[in-house]
C-alpha cells in the first residue's frame, strides 16, 4: 500500500533517519550539556559527542576532524567561505571566480561583493549545464583570490568537474571552495585528492536535521577567514555561538550513514531514476531532460514538458510533491535562472520539473508517479490551444 503524497523532493530537503533521530534524543534531555562549558561532566560529555560527530563528518569528505567548522548550514558556510576570503584578501586582490548556475548562497553573496568593488567572473555553462576546466584557468589572474564552484547543482544535478579545477587553483595558488550541499553523501568526495580548501555543506540534504551546517577549512596550506560575527571565539574564531550539540550529533550520524550506505543507495537510486525517466519518456511526447544525461547526481531527473506550464502541473499532482527548481527561489515567478543559463527558452523554463529521489522512495512509487504525471500532463495538454494547434 502506497503512502499519499508521494515525497520525491529530495533536493529541497530529506527526512530525518529514524537513526538519526535515535541519535539525537539523549542530547535534547538526559544529555544537554553546553560542549564550551567543559569544567564538569554534563559539559564535557556534550563536547564529546560534537568531537565524535566532527570525527564522523571529516572522515566523510577525506579531512581531519580540527578543519570541520559547525555553522547553522550551507547558506551560512558559504558565506563565511567567500566573504571570509574576501575580507582576509582584499589587500592581495579582488577577483572571484564562480558560474552562472551556482545556488544563491554563492551567487548573492559573490554580487554583493561585487557591489562592494570586488571583481567577480561569472563562467557561462552550455546547454547540458557543464564548463570546461579551461574556462575557469583562462579567468584567473594576478588578482584572483577564491575559485567558487559547486560539486553538483541543485536543479539539474549535473556535476562539476571538481578534481580538474582543483588541480587548477593548487597549480595557481587560489585557494578553492566548492558547495557540496547536494553531493556530500551520495557521490565520492575527497578534499585532499580534489585539491579542496573550502568545503560547504548542510544536514538537511543527507536525512539529518534542519538548522546545522559545516564549512572544511583545510589547515595545511592554511586557509584565512575572517569570520562573519564576533562572540566567545568557538570553532577556531570563525564561528561563535553556543554549538547545538543535538543537531550536530545528528549531522554526524548522518554523514556516517551515507558513506556506509553510498554504494548500494547511489546504485538503487539510479535505477529507480531511469525506471522513472524510461517510463515517462514512453507515455509523455515532447520531453526534454535538463542537464547532462549521464554526469549528473543518481536520485536527480530534471525535465521540462512542452506545452505544459510548470506550476499547474505542480498544482494539479495532489499526490505526487516536486518542484520547478530550487526550492530557495519557488516563490520566483521568473523562470528558473539555472534552466535560463542553458538557453533554454522561457516556454520550456516554465514548463519543467525537478525529481529528487531519495532514501525512501520506492520503486511503487515511481510507477504510481509515472502514471500521475502522465495523466496530468495529458489533461492540461487537452486544454492547451498550443498543444492543440501545434503544427505536424
Amino acid at each position: 500500500m502506497i503512502k499519499l503524497p508521494i515525497f520525491m523532493d529530495n533536493h529541497s530537503t530529506t527526512r530525518v533517519d529514524p537513526r538519526v533521530l535515535e541519535a539525537m534524543l539523549p542530547y535534547f534531555m538526559e544529555e544537554y550539556g553546553n560542549a564550551a562549558s567543559t569544567s564538569h561532566e554534563f559539559g564535557r560529555r556534550a563536547a564529546a559527542a560534537v568531537e565524535l560527530a566532527r570525527e564522523r563528518i571529516a572522515a566523510a569528505i577525506g579531512a581531519q576532524a580540527k578543519e570541520i567548522i559547525f555553522t547553522s548550514g550551507a547558506t551560512e558556510a558559504d558565506n563565511l567561505a567567500i566573504k571570509g576570503v574576501a575580507a582576509m584578501s582584499h589587500k592581495r586582490g579582488n577577483h572571484i571566480i564562480t558560474v552562472a548556475t551556482e545556488h544563491h548562497a554563492v551567487l548573492d553573496p559573490c554580487k554583493r561583493l561585487n557591489r562592494e568593488g570586488f571583481d567577480v567572473t561569472f563562467l557561462p555553462v552550455d546547454r547540458l549545464g557543464i564548463f570546461g576546466p579551461d574556462s575557469v584557468a583562462q579567468a584567473i589572474t594576478d588578482r584572483t583570490i577564491l575559485i567558487s564552484v559547486m560539486a553538483a547543482n541543485n536543479e539539474m544535478g549535473t556535476l562539476a568537474p571538481i578534481a580538474a579545477i582543483g588541480q587548477i587553483a593548487r597549480r595557481h595558488a587560489v585557494p578553492f571552495h566548492t558547495d557540496a550541499t547536494q553531493a556530500v553523501g551520495k557521490i565520492p568526495i575527497d578534499v585532499e585528492a580534489m585539491n579542496i580548501d573550502l568545503l560547504s555543506m548542510s544536514a538537511h540534504k543527507m536525512y539529518g536535521p534542519k538548522g546545522v551546517g559545516a564549512l572544511y577549512v583545510r589547515r595545511r596550506p592554511p586557509v584565512r577567514l575572517a569570520p562573519l560575527f564576533d562572540g566567545g571565539g568557538h570553532e577556531r574564531n570563525m564561528r561563535s555561538g553556543t554549538l547545538p550539540v543535538p543537531l550536530i550529533v545528528g549531522m554526524g550520524k548522518a554523514c556516517e550513514l551515507a558513506v556506509a550506505e553510498m554504494p548500494t543507495e547511489s546504485a538503487r537510486l539510479l535505477a529507480l531514476r531511469e525506471q522513472l525517466h524510461q517510463g515517462l519518456n514512453a507515455r509523455v511526447e515532447e520531453l526534454t531532460i535538463n542537464g547532462h544525461p549521464t554526469e549528473r547526481l543518481p536520485g536527480n531527473l530534471n525535465l521540462s514538458f512542452a506545452y505544459v506550464e510548470g506550476e499547474a502541473l505542480l498544482m494539479s499532482m495532489k499526490d505526487v510533491a516536486v518542484s520547478s527548481g530550487s526550492a530557495c527561489t519557488s516563490a520566483n515567478p521568473e523562470p528558473s535562472y539555472v534552466l535560463k543559463a542553458i538557453g533554454l527558452p522561457d516556454d520550456l523554463a516554465h514548463a519543467s520539473i525537478r525529481f529528487g529521489l531519495g532514501r525512501f522512495n520506492t520503486e511503487e512509487e515511481v510507477l504510481h508517479t509515472i502514471h500521475c504525471v502522465a495523466d496530468t500532463v495529458d489533461r492540461l495538454r487537452r486544454m492547451s490551444a498550443g498543444w492543440l494547434n501545434r503544427g505536424p
